[in-house]
């Protein structure tokens, strides 16, 4: 029995995001400035992932990126932008901030998908949509304070978090470890003008190298190849598990526990994806098929 593309995609995008979340936790456990951080965990996850394209790809390599054309090129520079954003952002304002103004992400992914794709988002993943973003307005009640220098970050990267959906979504043929590839490059050179990578301490530097392969270039990876097959309002809506899972990883292994608000509007958010996911599941349960048909 194999799987419909649908069920697949749900749970890779699921992993992914689970793996993403532990971004803010990372930031906790070093000490260097955001470009470093960027810079590193760029340049880091562009040299593992293109060591598994040259074991998987062998002679194909550059066939593959060549396969990339134009389209491709602009995913890899939006999902760049993201994570330059997304950086920037938890630099300069709160989690809390970040996490409310994410949370819009399945409201911008279902508009611009209508308008570029024609896809018109499920009665359920509007509702549970919905409800996610009432979960992280409960989250909010912590009374963290933002800038609005860094709510700008964070509405940029909605915007192109939601914008990276659509494309991935709209051009399924580009190859995702490429993309990926090209896209951490971005990144990291973005980041290098402003980085200090030969100030990192050896425990910062194991940090983000455990962080940067596991977490990030896995997690990046399999959210790239999800996406491609689910509406991109439920790609952003799965997205904001990140909002009670950052704070997750952070209270459990650095002890700072979060506000009851937090975990209130925490188990709101998980809620509502969890029971949109085997609502899903179990609409798709008519899709699995004999894997020799």
């Amino acid at each position: 029995m194999r799987l419909s593309s649908y069920v697949q995609g749900l749970a890779a995008v699921t992993i992914a995001t689970v793996a993403l979340s532990t971004a803010g936790l990372m930031t906790r456990l070093v000490a260097i400035d955001g470009p470093t951080l960027l810079f590193l965990r760029g340049a880091i996850a562009s040299v593992f992932l293109l060591a598994c394209l040259l074991v998987t790809a062998r002679g194909r390599v550059v066939a593959d990126f060549t396969r990339l054309g134009w389209p491709g090129l602009v995913i890899c520079a939006t999902s760049a932008a993201c994570a330059v954003l997304f950086i920037g952002a938890l630099y300069t304002t709160s989690v809390a901030h970040v996490a409310i103004i994410f949370a819009t992400c399945p409201f911008v992914a279902a508009g611009l998908a209508f308008m570029v794709l024609g896809e018109r988002p499920s009665r359920s993943a509007l509702v549970a949509s919905v409800v996610a973003l009432i979960g992280v307005l409960v989250m909010i009640g912590s009374g963290e304070e933002g800038t609005l220098a860094g709510d700008a970050l964070a509405f940029a990267m909605t915007f192109m978090v939601a914008l990276w959906t659509v494309l991935v979504r709209r051009y399924p043929d580009k190859p995702a470890l490429p993309c990926t590839v090209v896209s951490c490059l971005m990144s990291a050179a973005i980041a290098l003008p402003l980085a200090s990578p030969l100030a990192v301490s050896s425990h910062d530097l194991l940090v983000v190298l455990v962080f940067g392969v596991l977490a990030f270039s896995l997690g990046f990876l399999l959210l790239t190849i999800g996406s491609r097959y689910l509406p991109p309002v439920e790609s952003a809506l799965i997205g904001a598990l990140d909002a009670p899972l950052a704070p997750l990883w952070v209270w459990l292994f650095i002890g700072d526990t979060p506000a009851n608000t937090t975990l209130l509007g925490g188990t709101i958010v998980l809620a509502a994806v969890c029971v949109h996911i085997l609502a899903a599941r179990w609409v798709a349960a008519g899709s699995v098929v004999p894997a020799d048909s």
